[in-house]
């Protein structure tokens, strides 16, 4: 048994060459992805688009409808409930909480669940079976075919999630308050618009798009990174989640503090 004074260093030394490896790695899809977008003009890569459009937004949108009207209303009782109920201020907790955290945030993790395990499984079988290197025996490279559709389609579908999740919420909190507090639903929606800017806007739309291209990259990244085994597609999967994850809530920190503090 190695002492631990021994053992700390090879840890940190795996940590930081893991991390450099993430980096270098997701950096290199990132940049095939996007030096290969105009391949979106041929029809077999399209409809690599259109089906991962489809699969992460299209199908998605019942689940992130249902959990951001329940959203809306929770975030309408509870702060009822501390501080009554108070149109202005009710709407500005709402737009703050929905706009600028949640909308983004809850359409990355829907989209980790169900597409980014998905691409990273899907990935790492076709890399195992060898169907990546049948495709770049007939001269179709990876990046076009398989990686930058999915990197495009992830984006947008987050992007489009985000945004109807956040009309759900306020649909969310202004329908209950309407039928019970006796309170019209134009004013209601008036008083809640009104407590939204512009750089919230377009701070809930930096995070949308971000989120996105970090969610399809890694997926990606993880899904090309095994090499024989069919052990590792798993463990491709639950790295693509973990490093997903990770990044997408450090990002959401950062981009909040750099605005809002």
């Amino acid at each position: 048994m190695e002492p631990e004074d021994t053992r700390k260093p090879h840890i940190l030394s795996r940590i930081a060459t893991g991390l450099i490896a993430l980096h270098r790695g997701t950096y290199m899809v990132l940049h095939d992805a996007l030096v290969n977008l105009p391949a979106l003009r041929i029809g077999p890569v399209r409809q690599v688009l259109y089906k991962q459009i489809y699969f992460t937004g299209i199908k998605a949108l019942p689940a992130i409808a249902l959990l951001g009207a329940l959203v809306g209303i929770i975030i309408i009782t509870q702060v009822t409930d501390i501080v009554g109920f108070k149109p202005v201020l009710v709407g500005k907790i709402l737009m703050w909480t929905v706009v600028r955290e949640l909308g983004p945030l809850f359409a990355a993790i829907i989209v980790i669940a169900r597409s980014g395990t998905a691409i990273a499984s899907e990935l790492a079988s076709m890399t195992i079976t060898g169907e990546t290197r049948y495709l770049e025996a007939m001269g179709i490279g990876t990046a076009r075919y398989m990686v930058a559709p999915r990197v495009a389609g992830v984006t947008v579908s987050v992007f489009v999630l985000a945004f109807v999740f956040q009309l759900a919420a306020v649909a969310g909190g202004v329908i209950p308050v309407s039928l019970y507090a006796d309170v019209p639903f134009i004013s209601s929606v008036l008083n809640i618009f009104a407590a939204l800017s512009i750089m919230e806007i377009g701070v809930s739309l930096i995070k949308s798009a971000a989120f996105g291209l970090v969610i399809s990259v890694i997926s990606c990244y993880n899904g090309l990174k095994v090499f024989s085994s069919i052990t590792q597609v798993p463990q491709a999967t639950t790295s693509a989640v973990m490093q997903s994850l990770s990044l997408v809530f450090t990002m959401d920190g950062i981009i909040s503090m750099l605005y809002f503090i």
